[in-house]
């Protein structure tokens, strides 16, 4: 905020500096806060959404039950979503609704990215909702809060650190584009090794991105949205709580694939 002090000019004097700084601080303050209730709430409907299924598609009824995957019989809902050829619709859904949310988000009313984003989170946990066959419940719930604990740490980092990340970005997207290609040839070489190594780096580049969201994030309402206001920073406020949200699922599935106990 030095900066803004220092470049900010006005008839009335350094008064008047100081009051734009601290009006453009609350709006910052803001700004941020919906975002991360946005992220929040995401995630609780995630959370949620994905439990919900998963009680849905499993029976403690062998008799009754359509399938069965490892321990686990599954009803006949539970075989459609996890056994059967629909299960690519909802694994692929999430990532439609990223496009349609971030390539249309100029042209939506907030109220719509609003509740789109809310059938993104809901659909996220429906994707989601398998790891409850794979994992123990006690491992995913310790998981999580690992999770949550680093990446508060890591979003503290990127908004508070003096350092300009901006020369991180290119260099984390790369990475990023790596961890997807390695994990698309491991569908096909389904190597544990492989998959070990996309988990550890994957953890780093989700760690570095959310340090590095974190930051931009500010500094695109410091330099931009302050003066913007109404629907145009709701809609960037959308956006940034679905840049963080999806670094908080990435980073707790590959830390889940790291430190998750099987069950």
């Amino acid at each position: 905020m030095s900066d803004l002090d220092r470049n900010y000019s006005s008839p009335f004097g350094r008064a008047a500096g100081r009051v734009d700084t601290a009006a453009v601080d609350a709006g910052l303050r803001a700004y941020m806060l919906r975002i991360y209730n946005y992220m929040a709430i995401g995630l609780a409907i995630t959370g949620l959404a994905a439990l919900g299924v998963y009680m849905a598609a499993v029976t403690g009824d062998p008799a009754g039950a359509a399938a069965k995957i490892g321990n686990a019989y599954l009803t006949p809902f539970g075989y459609a979503l996890f056994v059967s050829p629909l299960k690519w619709v909802f694994m692929l859904a999430p990532l439609a609704m990223v496009f349609v949310i971030s390539f249309g988000i100029n042209r939506l009313r907030p109220a719509t990215a609003q509740m789109l984003f809310w059938v993104f989170s809901a659909l996220m946990g429906i994707s989601l909702s398998s790891i409850f066959l794979v994992y123990t419940h006690t491992s995913i719930v310790r998981v999580f809060f690992i999770t949550a604990a680093s990446f508060g740490a890591l979003s503290l980092y990127g908004y508070t650190t003096k350092r300009d990340m901006t020369g991180m970005g290119s260099f984390l997207m790369m990475g990023l584009f790596g961890i997807i290609i390695a994990s698309l040839v491991n569908i096909f070489v389904a190597s544990s090794m492989l998959q070990f190594v996309i988990s550890v780096i994957g953890v780093l580049v989700f760690a570095g991105l959310t340090a590095w969201d974190t930051q931009r994030l500010k500094n695109d309402y410091i330099y931009g949205y302050a003066s913007a206001g109404g629907d145009i920073a709701e809609r960037a406020a959308i956006t940034g709580a679905l840049s963080l949200y999806l670094n908080f699922i990435n980073l707790f599935t590959l830390l889940l694939q790291l430190l998750g106990q099987r069950d």
